[in-house]
């Protein structure tokens, strides 16, 4: 499929990525960046990330048949708001957001409103760097991305999002708002927290002096996302909370058990607890059990 204008807000690591692959795939006849300050219009530029960049959200949105939202999800209404009544009937909109329920809660009557669609997605890709400097046109090759529709869903402008991640590569799951944000807590946000807290905790300034030196690749690879945006991830561990919170429980249970098999000294059950995590990790990481 093939767009006349895609409009990205917000290009950062994923707004860029989208930008570099729908240029270099020919997916986009234009596309088109809105950015926040008047210095990203001459990054994006020079970075060749869109074809035009502007701070003005009526030209973003004048003529856009697609919309992808990639902002951070506590400014995606805020700046979705002023683009509205310049929006075409029919046009699609879709976000990359990590979170979908109040998302889909909140822009699809917004968006319904303005006789556009919205439809909430999440491509399974990032990084923990950010800004456009970081966008790779390869992001999303492979990615699962998941699209979350609802009974008010227009089946049309489903099918425009899933051609959007399938055009670049990546493979489509359907999934409920819901099911998604009870997933991705367990898969994604439980993780960023483990690892920011392993951070803070085992760098902290009241450690040795020595500490930080014996910390190697294992720790520098289980806390590499810990150095992501503390803002994303403060709305995302916010606007996730539920499923977050009740990942944690869990979690944390699992730990204490370890915690007491330690001061127990049952060998067995130390050793069961990194063998069925080997397992289940070799698994997933081969599943069909290949190389």
């Amino acid at each position: 499929m093939r767009w006349n204008k895609v409009t990205i807000v917000g290009v950062g690591l994923l707004g860029g990525s989208l930008g570099l692959a729908l240029r270099q795939r020919g997916l986009a006849g234009c596309v088109y960046g809105l950015v926040r300050r008047p210095a990203s219009i001459d990054e994006c530029a020079r970075l060749g990330v869109v074809d035009q960049a502007s701070c003005d959200p009526v030209r973003a949105a004048e003529g856009a048949e697609l919309v992808v939202l990639c902002t951070p999800l506590s400014r995606m209404r805020a700046t979705l708001e002023p683009m509205l009544p310049a929006l075409k009937p029919g046009t699609v909109v879709t976000d990359v957001g990590s979170v979908k329920v109040p998302v889909v809660q909140e822009l699809e009557p917004l968006v319904a409103s303005a006789g556009a669609h919205f439809i909430g997605s999440h491509p399974m890709a990032g990084s923990e760097k950010t800004g456009p400097g970081a966008a790779r046109a390869d992001l999303f090759e492979r990615a699962v991305c998941v699209v979350t529709p609802t009974p008010q869903s227009a089946s049309s402008a489903v099918e425009q999002v899933e051609a959007l991640w399938q055009g670049l590569g990546g493979r489509v799951l359907r999934l409920s708002a819901q099911r998604h944000d009870e997933l991705v807590g367990r898969a994604s946000h439980l993780p960023h927290v483990v690892a920011a807290g392993l951070a803070k905790y085992v760098l902290s300034p009241d450690a040795p002096p020595e500490q930080a030196l014996v910390c190697a690749s294992g720790f520098r690879d289980v806390t590499r996302i810990a150095a992501s945006s503390a803002e994303m991830w403060r709305d995302i561990a916010l606007a996730n909370a539920v499923n977050l919170a009740e990942a944690l429980t869990v979690f944390i249970r699992e730990l204490e058990q370890f915690r007491q098999a330690l001061l127990q000294g049952n060998q067995a059950a130390v050793e069961q607890f990194f063998q069925t995590a080997r397992q289940r990790r070799t698994a997933w990481a081969n599943p069909a059990g290949g190389g």
